[in-house]
């Protein structure tokens, strides 16, 4: 299935979570002068118009960037994501940035980024992204089979996005299933995987497996809008991180009120930040 189109979510609050610990992570990368490897498995456009006939119809970035963009009261980690933001912005919030341009735009001369995308209307517009971009390579191809082909990369330091639809349960077991794949050639590797909670069930069920790898090192934030629900919907969305920056822990727990108080105001909002496996 190829259904899926992330310019009707851009910028919602699943985004703000995954693009704030991305940011994060990449932050910390930057503090070696030594290059490193970006892989985006699941990469989408590029970046998203907010005007769009698609993003106006579900309006799903009203109650994610847009409640951040005009504040004056960011901590410091926020505020450099909402920086990272208004790069493709001229004062006014217009575009969102999709994962693989939040981390391009982050990357150095001396780092490389591979980005891979399947669907067949948003590989080109990704692809036309980045074309003139000289660290960057762009592939139309199933991105969990580059846990297997770009991995370990030259660089020996590296960090992999997955973020894959989860238009079927079974992707829940494809990310296990990568995940050992990818981490057999690569161990050092730092990977955040992002998961959406639909069915609380498909959710336990990876972490579970993950579990069952045998993997250390393995944090799990996630950031709810409202209790777990067999409602159709996405209730809370988290970011599973294997080989987490050390202070990746201390800064979730420390900006998830802001985002929580911030994203739901209802006051019906929750976030975690645990080990599933620790060291």
């Amino acid at each position: 299935m190829l259904s899926y189109r992330h310019s009707f979510h851009a910028g919602n609050h699943a985004d703000v979570l995954k693009h704030i610990v991305l940011t994060l992570i990449l932050e910390s990368f930057k503090k070696k002068e030594k290059p490193f490897f970006y892989l985006d498995t699941h990469s989408g456009a590029g970046r998203y118009s907010l005007l769009s006939r698609e993003a106006e119809k579900t309006g799903e970035f009203i109650e994610g960037i847009a409640r951040l963009w005009d504040r004056d009261d960011l901590p410091e980690e926020v505020a450099k994501y909402i920086a990272e933001i208004k790069k493709i912005n001229k004062g006014k919030l217009r575009f969102y940035t999709g994962s693989p341009l939040l981390a391009v735009q982050q990357l150095r001369p001396q780092d490389r980024a591979l980005l891979t995308e399947l669907h067949p209307s948003d590989y080109p517009l990704l692809r036309n992204e980045f074309a003139k971009n000289a660290i960057v390579v762009t592939k139309r191809d199933n991105g969990f089979q580059q846990l297997k082909a770009a991995l370990p990369p030259k660089e020996r330091r590296g960090v992999v996005l997955i973020d894959p639809p989860y238009e079927l349960k079974e992707d829940y077991e494809l990310v296990v299933r990568a995940i050992r794949e990818g981490y057999k050639r690569f161990a050092t590797g730092c990977y955040a995987i992002w998961y959406p909670v639909v069915m609380r069930q498909h959710v336990r069920k990876m972490v579970r497996g993950l579990e069952e790898s045998g993997i250390r090192k393995i944090l799990q934030i996630e950031l709810a809008v409202r209790p777990d629900s067999d409602q159709r919907g996405m209730t809370a969305s988290g970011m599973i991180v294997i080989n987490p920056p050390w202070q990746l822990e201390k800064q979730m727990k420390k900006i998830l009120p802001y985002l929580t108080k911030t994203l739901v105001p209802e006051g019906t909002g929750s976030f975690k930040v645990s080990w599933i496996t620790p060291e």
